[in-house]
């Protein structure tokens, strides 16, 4: 049997530029993709943290060092420059791997910068005892 799981995430990213007619995509900045290993062209789920709003595309890298956060083409209606939104992309792993498995999650600030590099524990210790409990723990401020 295989899970769907949780691999990365970027939380509380900041939409630096939005443009509808640009091929359909997100731009991010190739840094943030590498801080928690997002491919070029890798499927994400993109979420707006204030409206809810949630869709589907895939990661398009962009200029180095720039923060790049953009929505591109049909995504631009999910939100508005200034806009957090979180980044999250999902792997398919056997069952008997899901004990072992961590995704790689940071924080961002406004200005998308790494803030917090968040570590949650393995699925197996997650199990364990209750998520909220001890968070401070997983917690690397940047």
């Amino acid at each position: 049997m295989q899970l769907k799981v949780l691999r990365s995430k970027l939380h509380l990213a900041t939409v630096t530029r939005s443009d509808l007619y640009y091929h359909g995509s997100l731009t991010i900045d190739p840094d943030l993709m590498d801080a928690v290993g997002l491919l070029p062209y890798e499927a994400i789920l993109v979420s707006n943290v204030a409206t809810g709003a949630r869709a589907e595309t895939y990661v398009l890298p962009g200029e180095r060092g720039s923060a790049a956060i953009e929505l591109n083409g049909a995504m631009a209606r999910l939100g508005a420059v200034g806009d957090r939104i979180i980044v999250m992309s999902f792997a398919q792993i056997e069952a008997a791997q899901a004990e072992a498995h961590q995704p790689k999650v940071v924080a961002l600030d406004s200005r998308n910068r790494i803030s917090e590099r968040i570590d949650y524990p393995p699925v197996g210790e997650a199990c364990a005892a209750p998520f909220r409990n001890g968070r401070e723990a997983w917690i690397e401020i940047v």
